[in-house]
């Protein structure tokens, strides 16, 4: 079963982000093993070097990656698809078997962390919170499983 790990920058701080989430995992649960791995935002301010602070975040997301995994990135100059696409991306991840998807905090990803990955997904040119690209990255992960599998769900 493929094995999918996100990496979120920031924690679900709203209840409604964290029922959407649980609904979502729970729906994923028949097709992956999903975990999430919440990593501590840096404080920041209108004076703080942004770069000095996606450094540090940078690191905290390098070092929670696992081993040997195909990393995604969602990013806003990442590759954009249609949900239907969404399928081929599922087969592309079900060969690597063990995958990292990560969502950087509210200062983008540092240089680095965009060097490690195998592919970046857009959502949108438009910017969203991490917590709601959370959420619609499980959506989209189970629209496109559905979708795979010939489910009634996307219309």
């Amino acid at each position: 079963m493929l094995r999918i790990t996100i990496i979120s920058i920031g924690k679900l701080k709203e209840d409604y982000w964290k029922k959407a989430e649980s609904e979502y995992l729970k729906r994923l649960s028949a097709f992956s093993k999903l975990e999430i791995k919440e990593l501590k935002e840096e404080k920041f301010d209108d004076k703080s070097n942004v770069e000095v602070i996606k450094e540090k975040e940078a690191k905290k997301i390098i070092d929670a990656i696992p081993k040997d995994n195909y990393v995604v990135i969602l990013d806003k100059n990442g590759e954009q698809f249609s949900s239907k696409n969404m399928v081929e991306k599922i087969k592309t991840m079900e060969e690597s078997n063990n995958v990292t998807i990560v969502i950087g905090g509210p200062l983008g990803l540092h240089d680095s962390v965009l060097k490690i990955a195998k592919t970046t997904w857009s959502f949108s040119k438009m910017t969203f919170t991490h917590q709601m690209m959370r959420i619609f990255l499980l959506e989209q992960l189970y629209r496109g499983f559905m979708i795979k599998e010939n489910r009634n769900y996307h219309y």
